[in-house]
């Protein structure tokens, strides 16, 4: 819940207006781009968006909300979809000007950054040392580390490089009382008590503000081999990602699925598009390979990339068998492209359409063909005439669902998305994947999480927050 306001606040921004200058404190009209959500369904009015310039400011800012009982709500790129960043009232503290990029330390494979650096900057600055950040996803525009490592975002290079939690060594975090926790260790190993970097990634900024990370970077691969992939099943897709993991030594860099639906709507509203092959399949698949040994990427007498003539050897025998219908291998940077702009296109497609039900679940991989079922055969049930479709990172079990209801009514999408969240804890998955829970989730939380789970997050809540001001109201439910 937000906490209540007092008549203190004209104060409590002339003080802040002294720690980090006036340009740099926006209430009212200059805070609108700051005062709804990314898909813009949500609005509200904050107290004021601060944007301090270091961590010693963003320390006093806290320091001064705390003593005054003021709700801080800390915001990245504000590309949250769960309404992480609704702060009616609150203080918004943008971490946007802390962008510098501190140091690449190539040999150790390391990039010490602020908070605010955006990703695909990142992206270029690691790209200049012939390495990479693997995290990526279609908001890489805008999505900023501070939030990317609050929410432990996902991405497609899941199944090859784990999530931002997986991505991370090191950490600096401004507590709820203004203290600054350093833990900007590029260590591996560090094995000193209690993981306090764990636990605020994925916090939400519900138990401090982070404010500087030290991230793990990796050999840029040297070649990629990529493929728009029809098969006839789900499980013959996992079948086909098994085999290629076992013959390149797990060299898939994504696994993406985007069945028959996807596809017509991303024809639907970009025309100009093309579709992957000239006879439409209920199940899709994007493959890529990234190769890094000069076995896999010197190209022979002939001009052939070992890795992509690798991948269409195995791609040839599971046709041979009769399990891939069709696949086109991308023979140049542009075919690769034109592939992953189909998969990254979906945020643009699957919340145009209105009424809209959302879910980002997961489970284990072998699950996925039959939550798929149970989805239909929930939903239908429901309303006969809704609309399923979506897209999954079918290679770490992350189905992000959408459902068009063929009406306008709230309690039905409602009782759609219930219904999905309990195939998919009957299923033994997670009703949360990479998208966080902010407000939007905290129904299923209070309904889905252990018991015990709960009581502990509510305990460290309460230690660590007792008063109650950081990103208050999200992540977890009220008793």
């Amino acid at each position: 819940m937000i906490l209540a306001m007092t008549g203190s606040n004209p104060a409590i921004l002339n003080e802040i207006t002294a720690i980090v200058g006036p340009a740099y404190v926006a209430t009212g009209a200059e805070a609108a781009r700051w005062s709804q959500d990314w898909p813009g369904l949500t609005q509200w009015s904050p107290l004021a968006v601060v944007r301090p310039a270091t961590t010693g400011e963003v320390a006093a800012v806290v320091r001064l909300a705390n003593a005054r009982r003021v709700p801080i709500v800390p915001v990245s790129g504000n590309t949250n979809l769960v309404k992480g960043t609704v702060a009616d009232s609150a203080l918004m503290l943008s971490l946007d000007r802390m962008s510098a990029i501190r140091e690449i330390r190539a040999e150790a494979r390391v990039a010490v950054v602020e908070a605010g650096v955006i990703l695909a900057t990142l992206h270029a600055a690691a790209a200049e040392q012939d390495l990479i950040f693997p995290l990526s996803f279609g908001a890489r525009g805008s999505a900023m580390v501070g939030g990317v490592l609050s929410t432990n975002a996902g991405g497609s290079n899941v199944l090859r490089y784990g999530t931002t939690r997986d991505l991370c060594l090191g950490l600096e975090v401004v507590t709820p009382t203004g203290d600054v926790m350093n833990l900007m260790s590029a260590l591996h190993k560090n094995n000193s008590g209690y993981d306090l970097r764990h636990l605020m990634i994925g916090a939400e900024g519900t138990l401090g503000i982070i404010t500087a990370a030290v991230l793990k970077l990796f050999p840029r691969p040297k070649a990629y081999a990529t493929a728009m992939v029809a098969v006839p099943s789900v499980g013959v897709a996992l079948r086909l990602l098994n085999r290629l993991q076992d013959e390149t030594g797990g060299a898939v860099e994504a696994f993406e699925y985007m069945p028959r639906s996807f596809l017509a709507a991303l024809l639907q509203r970009f025309p100009q598009m093309r579709p992957p092959f000239e006879k439409a399949h209920d199940v899709n698949v994007l493959v890529e390979l990234g190769a890094r040994a000069p076995r896999d990427v010197t190209p022979d007498a002939a001009g052939a990339v070992p890795i992509c003539a690798h991948l269409e050897a195995v791609l040839a025998g599971f046709y041979d068998e009769g399990l891939i219908l069709d696949a086109v291998v991308a023979q140049s940077e542009a075919q690769r492209a034109e592939i992953w702009a189909r998969r990254e296109a979906s945020a643009q497609i699957l919340r145009v359409r209105k009424p809209v039900v959302e879910n980002d679940i997961a489970v284990a991989t072998d699950r996925m063909e039959e939550l798929i079922a149970r989805i239909e055969s929930v939903s239908k049930a429901l309303d006969p005439n809704i609309e399923n479709t979506g897209v999954a990172h079918l290679g770490d079990g992350n189905l992000h669902y959408v459902g068009w209801p063929s009406r306008e009514d709230p309690a039905l999408c409602r009782a759609v998305q219930e219904a999905v969240e309990r195939e998919v804890i009957a299923l033994g998955g997670s009703f949360s994947a990479e998208h966080g829970i902010g407000l939007s989730k905290l129904p299923a939380m209070a309904e889905h999480k252990d018991p015990a789970a709960l009581a502990m997050m509510r305990a460290i809540k309460a230690a660590v927050d007792p008063n109650g001001i950081m990103n208050p109201g999200k992540l977890i439910p009220d008793q």
